[in-house]
């Protein structure tokens, strides 16, 4: 009653004002903002009661109003709200072209606050078409620019929302923590449908990390909050909730008991639903449908004359029937339920029998995504590194700083190749490793190896000594960038583990079946040697014996992993035999396959010249969106080194608008940026611009990800840290007019 009071308040007060705007009391800018309030409030009021097409009629006129009055602000928030209202009903094309509008107007406006609450809306459809990287990117980019505006009470819906995409990528810690900063803040304000969603989430949690207890304690908390609220939804989650933990915990009578309350519950929702989302359609319940049918039946029944007794009897007859078919259709109804029932528990008899594929499937899924973050995190500032690394060392530095660059170099050259290892184990380990055979000489390339080691050698005081099997063939065909890197890493470690002492390289063959070879290897050295005990672990990834070893000669323990691993893939084998101070042997043994065109003579690679010199860039222009400060500074330099010209933006959307209006000869894309993504610009870019030249200028390695970059209508990609030679390649041939071909996209 207090709400129909209020509205009837707010009426007469318009109705008021109206009058007196009439007579001169009040300007019409006046009675018109008193009227964009009012229909914002009468919005909420239906969005609350889930009434959404009539919040939504609301909503289109008070945007209307704020049109008139040039109100930019109100315009912002009233689409953020219209685009969550078309999403709570299922327009999703519309939500996304609404809260773009959103995103621009608050752009230019400069309304942080409300720019963030779209982005979390943003983030939830993502979210519901389980596009999760992206919808974290948003939940991030809302919650630092609530932080940023200082508005903490806010930030405990957007943790929440980031716990639930956490929790459908089985990442339980990463949800867990998120849950408890939701709980504190939602306690902190007292956000109660908040905090008691959160508290059913944390029982979900609990569950999954095989804490049944506080899984049951969380889950009975944010039950009795949601009841107190009245908040059916939340009640209705907790139940199902309550039954899955039940159901772990092997108590079937409780897992039952809470999983017919939830289908009970589910059905009154629907119903609801079905009388708020379908206008001038009410949904019916069965009782409701026999009562009705009850009542007509009967009238027509008393209209007949009750004098004929075989009216009488008809009567008697007809109640009879509407009283069985009331009663077959409750009995359906029932049997109907029981069924959900069953199938529900057999659904669930059913996924555990799939369990362990799924586990196996997260499991995968989720350390690509680990890698995905963790190399692109790495990468960014390792791109900072070595840019200004160079620099430095390219801008005449002081003798004395030249020995401090030049280290600086080489950490940020380590840590590139640690992030390369291992994303080449997760290649391996995926499968996802092809072999790329080629005609090469065999004697040849095994020199090459030691000759690009033998300063190191002779660094560390030892003689490699060579030995190829006299009349074993040179030329064979194989891939020979894997038996190169197998080598490389082999020969390396016994140089690092080998101090004044001597190091044999052999290769020999076992035998010979048509045109194969079986060739063995053998790398010995007389170095410090590996005990019994560690050999067994030897070829594991970060393994290298005892935490003094990798404290006294560095290294990462994933070079023997990578080596098995592409020994396997060249249908080979690799073991060690070793004596604790006496030295190690490794041998390995793979196929190739003999080439008779012996006289083939090897490529031999010529050193590029720089072209861009031959090219007039004094018009050319050149876009970089990148929202790291310090990477638009470096990027920048290392183009105007070059002479070309270029314009920095810090967003897609600021991209997207760029271009519209300038014209560019290459756009350098990031991929990571809070608001739309690189991809979802460079789609946009893409429906009114197809020939732009587009690069991913990106940490982004995972070869599994690279068909997205095509897809989105990219030409190509350069990863951050990249190197100045392929760099320049690839922007002399979209400057040049050559035509671009992407390894990539192959």
């Amino acid at each position: 009653m207090s709400q129909i009071k209020y509205y009837i308040f707010v009426f007469l007060a318009c109705f008021c004002c109206v009058i007196f705007a009439q007579q001169g009391g009040i300007e019409d800018k006046d009675v018109l903002v008193l009227r964009l309030q009012n229909r914002l409030d009468q919005a909420k009021y239906d969005n609350d009661r889930g009434n959404y097409y009539n919040a939504k009629d609301n909503l289109d006129k008070a945007l209307d109003i704020a049109e008139k009055i040039d109100d930019k602000t109100s315009q912002g928030r009233i689409h953020t709200k219209i685009a969550k209202v078309q999403f709570l009903v299922s327009e999703k094309d519309q939500a996304n072209i609404s809260i773009n509008k959103a995103i621009q107007i608050q752009r230019e406006n400069d309304d942080l606050a409300s720019l963030a609450i779209t982005y979390n809306i943003k983030g939830v459809i993502h979210s519901t078409e389980e596009d999760y990287d992206i919808a974290l990117e948003y939940f991030n980019s809302a919650k630092n620019l609530f932080e940023q505006e200082s508005l903490e009470e806010y930030t405990s819906e957007v943790t929440l929302n980031e716990a639930k995409v956490f929790i459908s990528l089985r990442r339980y810690e990463e949800a867990k923590e998120k849950l408890e900063t939701t709980i504190i803040i939602a306690k902190k304000y007292d956000q109660k449908r908040r905090l008691s969603s959160a508290l059913i989430q944390s029982g979900k949690v609990y569950s999954a990390l095989n804490n049944p207890k506080m899984a049951l304690s969380q889950t009975d908390e944010g039950l009795t909050i949601a009841q107190s609220l009245n908040n059916i939804e939340n009640v209705n989650e907790a139940y199902l909730t309550l039954s899955d933990i039940h159901e772990k915990n092997g108590d079937f009578k409780n897992s039952h008991y809470f999983i017919k309350k939830h289908i009970h519950l589910s059905d009154s929702i629907l119903n609801i639903k079905r009388e708020n989302l379908v206008p001038g359609i009410s949904g019916l319940n069965i009782s409701n449908y026999n009562d009705a049918k009850n009542a007509q039946l009967k009238a027509q029944i008393d209209e007949v004359t009750a004098d004929s007794a075989f009216t009488k009897i008809t009567t008697i007859l007809s109640i009879a029937l509407i009283t069985i078919l009331s009663l077959l259709t409750l009995s359906l109804y029932k049997n109907n339920n029981i069924r959900l029932n069953t199938n529900t528990m057999l659904h669930k008899k059913n996924d555990e029998l799939i369990v362990a594929k799924e586990k196996a499937e997260l499991a995968s899924k989720t350390k690509a995504n680990f890698l995905s973050t963790v190399t692109h995190e790495l990468r960014t500032p390792l791109y900072a590194v070595t840019g200004l690394t160079n620099m430095l060392l390219d801008e005449d530095p002081k003798e004395h700083q030249i020995q401090h660059l030049k280290s600086l170099k080489f950490s940020g050259d380590y840590l590139l190749t640690f992030i390369n290892d291992i994303l080449q184990i997760n290649k391996i380990e995926a499968n996802k490793v092809e072999i790329d055979p080629e005609h090469f000489n065999l004697k040849n390339k095994l020199e090459n190896v030691i000759s690009a080691l033998s300063n190191s050698a002779k660094d560390q005081e030892t003689q490699i000594h060579f030995n190829y099997e006299k009349g074993l063939p040179e030329t064979f065909i194989g891939d020979q960038l894997k038996i190169s890197q197998i080598l490389i890493n082999l020969l390396g470690n016994a140089i690092k583990f080998t101090k004044d002492g001597d190091i044999w390289v052999r290769a020999y063959k076992i035998d010979i079946k048509d045109s194969t070879y079986n060739l063995r290897f053998e790398i010995e050295d007389n170095g410090i040697g590996i005990t019994k005990e560690k050999q067994n672990h030897m070829f594991e990834s970060f393994s290298q014996g005892s935490v003094q070893i990798n404290r006294k000669y560095g290294g990462t323990g994933l070079g023997l992993s990578i080596v098995k691993g592409l020994i396997q893939i060249l249908k080979g084998k690799i073991y060690l035999k070793s004596e604790l101070g006496k030295g190690t042997t490794f041998f390995f043994e793979i196929p190739l396959e003999y080439d008779k065109n012996v006289d083939k003579p090897e490529v031999v690679e010529v050193k590029k010249e720089n072209k861009m010199e031959g090219l007039d860039l004094s018009n050319v222009k050149i876009l970089i969106v990148e929202d790291n400060k310090i990477n638009q500074m470096i990027t920048k330099k290392i183009l105007n080194k070059m002479n070309l010209y270029c314009d920095v933006v810090d967003n897609g959307e600021a991209a997207v608008e760029q271009v519209k209006h300038t014209t560019y000869d290459v756009v350098l894309m990031d991929i990571h940026m809070p608001g739309i993504s690189g991809l979802e610009a460079t789609k946009i870019i893409r429906t009114f611009d197809k020939e732009l030249t587009i690069f991913a200028l990106t940490a982004v390695t995972l070869e599994d990800k690279m068909h997205e970059f095509g897809d989105a209508g990219f030409d190509d990609i350069i990863s951050k840290p990249f190197k100045q030679d392929d760099f320049e390649d690839k922007l002399h041939a979209a400057l040049s007019g050559e035509k671009i071909i992407s390894s990539f996209f192959s």
